[in-house]
């Protein structure tokens, strides 16, 4: 069971997506948001360029929850083989592609308890929030983005999954599915008067929130401000 969303301060459903190779700008960032966030984010970009031995770097003395965000996808035993190797970097949570199907979900869940440390909490990513439907359709998948991801937040749950990653336009839909204790972890936020960039279904932290979300991935708006901390501590009193 996880902690209710209602329980959760405003500060800790921030996990800040920090996207960069860069080691000593990601530590940087991390430095600077450790009083300020819930947890930091670091994905492909970050560990293509540095791998675990750079997360280390990264998030050894901040004490800040470690979001891995690598979307695994193959096999069940490769996607299994890759969650035992991510154990020791003691992630909070991991994503996985719900995509994938269910007995690479199960072999990732089974493979997540591998571990005498906490284990993390997987999260399914359902359709990135840079997909709109007639994306969906170009790819062979002729049903509304909305339809797709409550199929395979479902289909995640009954997998064994801790919850999923979905877009603010879907929250509503996947918390009145699979109840207040599966975890929705939300991207796809822009504070208002931010720029959308590549994201195609965004939504206001607060409002976000409101839909049922229990995380919030911000990246850009916090991490190209001039002053991070500030951006940050704007959005947690938004939140408030």
């Amino acid at each position: 069971m996880t902690i209710s969303s209602q329980a959760l301060s405003p500060a800790s459903r921030i996990f800040v997506s920090i996207d960069t190779p860069e080691i000593a700008y990601a530590r940087g960032l991390a430095e600077s948001l450790a009083d300020t966030v819930g947890g930091i984010k670091l994905g492909l970009e970050f560990f293509v360029g540095q791998g675990p031995a750079g997360i280390r770097s990264v998030v050894s003395g901040i004490g800040l929850p470690l979001f891995i965000d690598l979307k695994l996808h193959d096999i069940p035993n490769t996607v299994a083989a890759a969650v035992r190797a991510m154990l020791p970097l003691q992630p909070t949570f991991l994503t996985i592609h719900t995509s994938g199907g269910p007995a690479m979900m199960r072999a990732a869940a089974e493979a997540a308890l591998m571990t005498d440390l906490q284990r993390p909490r997987l999260l399914g990513v359902t359709v990135l929030t840079s997909l709109d439907d007639d994306d969906l359709v170009s790819v062979g998948q002729s049903v509304p983005v909305l339809d797709q991801a409550r199929r395979l937040a479902s289909l995640a749950q009954s997998s064994g999954l801790d919850g999923v990653i979905c877009s603010p336009a879907e929250v509503a839909a996947l918390r009145a599915d699979c109840g207040p204790d599966f975890v929705l972890m939300v991207p796809g936020i822009r504070p208002a008067g931010s720029a959308v960039g590549d994201q195609k279904r965004v939504m206001t932290p607060r409002d976000a929130v409101e839909q049922g979300a229990d995380y919030l991935v911000i990246g850009r708006p916090i991490t190209q401000a001039s002053d991070p901390a500030s951006a940050a501590r704007s959005i947690v009193k938004e939140l408030a």
